[in-house]
């Protein structure tokens, strides 16, 4: 399933991936630091949602309390509470 996340505190507007059977794939990045978040999506793809999450949350960029990549990270989470 494809999901879309409106992302909250950082450059990237929306992030959006699949999600079958509780693998990623397909993650793009919208607005953000265009190589690093392609870096990031192809680095997650194929990987099981739960080992995302663990390796990404709490990630934070400069001051910010969060990032791109802890964004990806919450939309994974609220995507496998829906699944």
């Amino acid at each position: 399933m494809t999901y879309s996340y409106r992302t909250h505190g950082v450059c990237s507007q929306k992030i959006t991936f699949s999600l079958e059977n509780g693998i990623v794939s397909d993650v793009t990045f919208y607005g953000g630091c265009n190589g690093n978040l392609k870096g990031i999506a192809k680095l997650v793809d194929g990987m099981k949602a739960e080992d995302v999450i663990a390796r990404i949350k709490g990630t934070t960029c400069g001051f910010k309390r969060t990032s791109c990549p802890d964004q990806l990270a919450t939309a994974l989470e609220e995507a496998l509470k829906e699944g």
